[in-house]
């Protein structure tokens, strides 16, 4: 029979991409997790993990059993609350980045919310820097948050793809003497990075459209109003990517991460979990 905790360990370790980030996520030491791995592989004769310094991918082997590994541990869930079911499961407060709002992550919530009855989801879709300080706050339990390839924390991590976008239509003319930008506001991480890096090369820019919304911004860009940075998940048809041949630079070093409060619930780490599997879905449609 196959050991759940072992299996729930090996899949940690796939979507986080390492031990040590696996260890957080699962609440055992990276001594603990690797020794796990190593049982699982022994029980199946197989090896299961390229172990390429820290960075960890399954073999051939590795992705076969994670369908299924998926799989038992979501049907072991599903056992164990039709089973062992609170009348109430109290609430857990999200945070995400409101271009995973526009996405499928809505539906997967959704699922969620609809699976728990007793459940009473709060879901808050604002920029990073705000959830970050709710977070530390303790206003909600757990996050998406965009930040700095590198940052320390997290239950696990992924690299994220970003574009220079204009419109398709009525695309900004990038010889222009100051190049217009459409942005959240202040603090918002790619509007940082696009400053910086247009400065480095030694242009000057203008903040021609501001707004508070995704939604604002990806009708400002594809209106000709700007040019802007935006989220693989995020760019529209009506947009045009910009790459180093029109004079910018791929804006890289960013990363989303999925980081829960300390003393998070049985209930927010059952989330997080499904969290994870879907970014990890989503990091391997944009590869």
């Amino acid at each position: 029979m196959l050991d759940l905790e072992l299996l729930r360990s090996f899949v940690s370790v796939v979507d986080s991409g390492g031990f040590t980030r696996a260890g957080e996520r699962v609440h055992r030491t990276q001594s603990t997790v690797s020794q796990q791995i190593k049982r699982l592989e022994d029980d199946f004769g197989r090896v299961l993990l390229n172990r390429n310094g820290k960075t960890v991918t399954p073999t051939d082997d590795g992705e076969r059993l994670l369908s299924y590994a998926r799989r038992i541990l979501t049907l072991a869930e599903e056992a164990r609350d039709v089973l062992a079911r609170p009348t109430t499961d109290g609430a857990v407060r999200l945070g995400i980045p409101e271009d995973f709002a526009a996405y499928r992550l809505t539906q997967l919530l959704g699922s969620f919310a609809r699976s728990r009855p007793g459940l009473r989801l709060d879901v808050r879709a604002d920029q990073s820097k705000y959830l970050r300080r709710d977070l530390e706050r303790g206003d909600i339990d757990l996050a998406l948050i965009k930040r700095d390839a590198g940052e320390k924390g997290g239950i696990a991590v992924w690299p994220e793809r970003v574009h220079w976008v204009t419109s398709k239509k009525n695309p900004i003319d990038t010889k222009a003497q100051s190049l217009p930008l459409v942005f959240f506001g202040a603090g918002c991480l790619y509007r940082t990075r696009a400053i910086h890096a247009i400065e480095a090369a030694g242009r000057n820019w203008h903040m021609a459209y501001t707004s508070s919304s995704l939604s604002g911004i990806q009708a400002a860009v594809a209106a000709g109003l700007g040019l802007s940075i935006l989220p693989q998940i995020a760019v529209q048809s009506d947009h045009r990517v910009l790459t180093a041949k029109d004079g910018f630079a791929p804006i890289d070093k960013t990363e989303v991460a999925l980081v829960a409060s300390p003393d998070a619930s049985p209930a927010t780490l059952r989330l997080a979990d499904r969290l994870a599997e879907f970014c990890s879905e989503v990091q391997a449609k944009a590869a």
